[in-house]
């Protein structure tokens, strides 16, 4: 029988059930609570509406490190936690050359929003080599930020892959540690982009595309994490989608979700997917180009946008450690965007992207 209730059917029953024995028997972790959703929610229905904030950061010559034969193009691939009152984002920053050194990850503090752009930027003293697309987050089981990112460095050794850096205080942009693989990517196997790690209380996972369509899985244990017994990855999910999938936890849901970008009429865009465990299936949820999790068909304020193309998005997360909890009812989005004519007017790394936040908008009346 064709399921008519979205991709949440079927475990409604069970939600009432877990909450009616959470209620008797004392209380779980927040993650094991499931609610049952009004039929209006777009985790029910797959109907995303939001609203678009401006660009709060662009490439600022002022704030970067001098460049002036190569300068700054691009604020890129955003990671960002709240920790300790402030905010703490990582991006790919880009110049317009080629060769060692085009491409940086940079790293800003700022109490909200509005003072991103007032802030300095701290290019990391990672390798001169091709690195980027950096995630950060807490594991708590080391005490330790560790930042997972795309990375090669021939002066080292280091072969293209997965690659990870870990720092005692998130604070202090030099003190992370040289670059060094989760894994060492197999002669003849796609390497991959835009790697992503996402834990349950047992296990490690990492996630990552290969631009044809698929995203990948490969998994260790909490104890063999972060560079030990990694599983050969094998393929997730096959669909139209391109790059940078990005995976939460979903708070009080007990599902998971993917965001993905796509490509359609030379635009990029975000679609979502659910599943019920982290190797589990993948359903679509808002993946088609008439619905989608994020295009301009959904954002209310599209008229005003200065985006057109959303690219590389990152929710705002509910805490800062490896679970990467969100809030559904809660939700924002930092993604990088472009207009059509940056866009579509040069080569990929001329496109001089910007950062802003898109709010979830209030369901339909």
């Amino acid at each position: 029988m064709q399921n008519t209730t979205g991709p949440w059917a079927g475990f409604k029953f069970g939600a009432l059930f877990c909450f009616s024995f959470c209620c008797i028997f004392g209380n779980v972790h927040s993650q094991d609570v499931a609610v049952k959703l009004p039929a209006d929610d777009p985790f029910e229905s797959g109907e995303f509406r939001w609203r678009v904030e401006p660009p709060f950061l662009a490439v600022d010559p002022q704030r970067l490190p001098d460049s002036p034969i190569h300068p700054w193009v691009a604020v890129k691939d955003p990671s960002i936690v709240r920790y300790d009152n402030r905010w703490h984002l990582f991006c790919t920053l880009r110049k317009d050359k080629e060769g060692d050194g085009r491409i940086r990850i940079g790293y800003l503090s700022f109490d909200d929003w509005a003072g991103a752009k007032e802030s300095k930027w701290s290019v990391l003293d990672l390798t001169m080599g091709y690195h980027g697309a950096p995630q950060i987050f807490y594991f708590e089981p080391h005490r330790k930020w560790y930042l997972v990112y795309q990375a090669a460095d021939d002066t080292r050794g280091l072969k293209y892959g997965p690659c990870f850096s870990t720092n005692d205080d998130i604070s202090k942009p030099g003190d992370w540690t040289k670059p060094e693989p989760l894994y060492v990517v197999e002669e003849g196997t796609k390497a991959g982009l835009d790697f992503w790690v996402i834990c349950d209380k047992n296990r490690a996972h990492l996630f990552f595309t290969t631009l044809n369509g698929q995203m990948w899985r490969s998994e260790t244990s909490i104890r063999d994490f972060p560079n030990a017994n990694w599983t050969k990855p094998a393929v997730a999910l096959q669909a139209d989608l391109f790059e940078a999938s990005h995976t939460y936890a979903l708070k009080g849901l007990n599902r998971f979700l993917t965001i993905v970008e796509a490509q359609a009429d030379r635009r990029r865009y975000f679609k979502g997917f659910v599943a019920d465990s982290l190797d589990g299936q993948w359903t679509p949820l808002a993946a088609r180009r008439e619905k989608p999790m994020v295009s301009p068909v959904n954002v209310v304020n599209q008229s005003d946008s200065w985006a057109t193309s959303y690219s590389h998005g990152e929710f705002i997360r509910s805490g800062y450690d490896q679970r990467l909890e969100i809030d559904p009812r809660d939700l924002q989005l930092l993604f990088q965007g472009a207009n059509d004519q940056e866009y579509q007017s040069g080569a990929y790394g001329d496109i001089p992207w910007r950062l802003g936040i898109l709010q979830l908008d209030s369901p339909k009346n």
